[in-house]
């Protein structure tokens, strides 16, 4: 036997050490980390609805990537509170953030973490 684990065939040394191989003979790839697992999923769950989709619509096609909420509940037809619901939904994942102005709430498109979705979904 070798010192690193082999044993010696002729002038080749073979290993028996395991290798990484996956069942059907492939390279394995690395595994995504758990935590940034969930990270990525929750931002999908926070952008996976219909509403919350037409709100980011709005808002990126909104002259600097910004929007009232005051133009929102009827371009989407749901109830204030329900658009207020979603976009709180969307400020706690990162995706918006929220000013007050007066006794309107506008919402701004945080264009660095959509990048960040593109290009994880990439």
């Amino acid at each position: 036997m070798q010192p690193d684990g082999g044993r010696t065939v002729g002038v080749t040394t073979l290993s028996t050490t395991p290798q990484k191989v996956s069942a059907c003979g492939s390279t394995p790839v690395e595994v995504l980390e758990r935590a940034e697992a969930d990270r990525r999923a929750a931002l999908l769950k926070a952008l996976a609805d219909p509403v919350r989709l037409q709100l980011l619509s709005i808002i990126s096609a909104s002259p600097g990537a910004e929007a009232c909420v005051c133009d929102m509940t009827d371009a989407v037809q749901v109830s204030q509170p329900t658009v207020s619901h979603h976009l709180k939904t969307l400020v706690e994942a990162g995706i918006l953030t929220r000013e007050r102005r007066g006794s309107w709430a506008w919402f701004r498109l945080e264009v660095d973490q959509l990048a960040a979705v593109r290009s994880f979904l990439a």
